[in-house]
């Protein structure tokens, strides 16, 4: 004990040398993996002055607790813990140089007149200062969904955890939750979490799930699952709990097509813990706070094709945006984020926004139609685009159920750009498809031309609509 301490106010010491009222380009909230690898990429792209702020006491983010194995085969090509993933992008966040400051919550956005950003920030070493910065990128990634946003009936007992508040006291504080549990919901955490109780222990009896498919990876359904008994009861959800001071069981019942429990299907299952892995929601009140314009389907922040908000200069990326099912897809996706946050520091994004005379943006709008609930980014910019060094624009989008032989057609302005034929989709894996830049070089000179022609009528000129939907099912092989 008298060890850490003493770690404490050193620690404490080496970032108060860090002069957080100084100029800086760039400004990153969250330490987690989009935040690392979105800084990096900003380093690597020439940004000299960047600062991290992270509000827990070291970097990592929720990898810290993750210490299955699944991290990293996209981005290292090897299978690594969530901890290992972090650390390594720790290593070259500090061989980088990059400066970042713990323990530290940011309470404000606001804009400047010159353009500037504001960041206000309070920590125990430096009390409340204000930063100012060119550009901010968003990263503080998400929460879980508590009970309370269920509307389960019954008193408010011990043993009740959300997944993730389990798996910390499991794998960071030694302690076993419960021996005897029931799990409500079948997203990631929750299959992963029964598959480290059972390690542990536990008897897990039972995942019940709401809707008629997994919300979790496939490979997490058979490899924490199946390949340990557990049952998993879709169409099923805990309609009552049981005990004053603790947990003594739950009522599962099934439910119809439109959530409600079907009355005389309800069972008792005895057990000391119920773990809530119910859903993940981006962390977005100061998002909200700032003005940025948030996406009803995924309580994230609606970001153009560089992942930049509807406000200059405010980017985001990682689980703030959009709840990802790889943390590789984070990285990359952070990655992306932190060159065009490099670009608009650098003063080129201001020049390629600017509309007056002919220099209209051409702008795509991306519409998810049948069958798609929603897309990142939501719109691109066509000259900001094709201006930039990325090699393709990336469209990550989820499906609102599962399909099964089925076509996945992306259409621009009713030409059809992409058809693939698809085996099986679901809600728990997310998507990506890939727009070459020739399709938004050739959609550009057409619009040119149809400008010339609208301006010549004096009427209004063309924005795009770029459409994603799943088409009608196809005989399999």
């Amino acid at each position: 004990m008298e060890t850490a301490k003493k770690k404490i106010p050193e620690a404490l010491m080496e970032q108060g040398k860090i002069e957080l009222g100084k100029p800086w380009e760039l400004v990153i909230i969250g330490g987690g993996p989009a935040g690392l690898a979105a800084g990096l990429a900003a380093r690597k792209s020439g940004l000299e002055e960047i600062l991290i702020v992270e509000r827990d006491h070291r970097l990592g983010g929720i990898l810290n607790q993750c210490i299955h194995n699944g991290f990293g085969l996209h981005t290292f090509q090897e299978e690594l813990t969530g901890p290992e993933y972090a650390g390594r992008y720790i290593q070259m966040v500090e061989k980088a140089e990059i400066p970042y400051v713990t323990d530290t919550m940011v309470l404000d956005i606001q804009a400047l007149e010159d353009g500037r950003r504001q960041v206000m920030v309070m920590n125990q070493w430096a009390g409340l200062q204000t930063i100012c910065c060119k550009a901010v990128i968003l990263a503080m990634g998400c929460r879980e969904r508590p009970r309370g946003a269920l509307n389960i009936p019954g008193y408010r007992p011990a043993g009740i955890y959300s997944a993730g508040t389990a798996q910390k006291y499991v794998n960071i504080d030694g302690y076993l939750p419960g021996k005897e549990v029931v799990i409500l919901g079948s997203g990631d955490i929750g299959l992963i979490m029964a598959r480290r109780m059972t390690l542990e222990g536990a008897r897990v009896k039972v995942v019940a799930e709401l809707m008629p498919y997994s919300g979790g990876l496939k490979r997490n359904i058979v490899q924490c699952l199946e390949d340990y008994g557990i049952p998993l009861e879709l169409s099923t959800t805990v309609v009552g709990i049981e005990g004053r001071d603790r947990v003594s069981g739950v009522t599962l019942a099934k439910v119809d097509a439109h959530g409600k429990p079907i009355s005389g299907t309800e069972r008792y299952v005895a057990c000391d813990t119920l773990l809530l892995s119910v859903g993940l929601i981006p962390e977005n009140e100061l998002s909200e706070q700032a003005g940025i314009k948030l996406q009803p389907a995924t309580s994230g922040a609606v970001v153009a094709e560089n992942m930049e908000t509807n406000i200059p200069g405010i980017f985001a990326c990682g689980n703030v945006l959009h709840v990802h099912d790889l943390v590789d897809f984070v990285s990359e996706e952070a990655a992306h984020a932190g060159r065009s946050a490099a670009v608009y520091c650098r003063g080129l994004a201001a020049a390629q926004k600017k509309e007056s005379g002919d220099s209209l943006p051409s702008v795509i709008t991306i519409s998810p139609e049948h069958g798609v609930r929603y897309t990142v980014p939501s719109e691109i910019w066509a000259e900001r685009f094709l201006a930039g060094e990325e090699a393709d624009c990336t469209i990550r989008f989820r499906v609102s159920q599962v399909f099964r032989n089925v076509r996945l057609q992306v259409s621009l302005d009713g030409t059809v750009l992409l058809e693939r034929k698809k085996r099986a989709m679901a809600p728990g894996e997310m998507e990506e498809i890939k727009l070459r830049r020739d399709w938004i070089r050739d959609w550009t000179d057409t619009r040119r031309t149809t400008e010339g022609a609208a301006k010549a009528g004096n009427e209004k000129r063309p924005a795009g609509r770029l459409e994603i939907r799943i088409c009608e099912e196809v005989q399999s092989a």
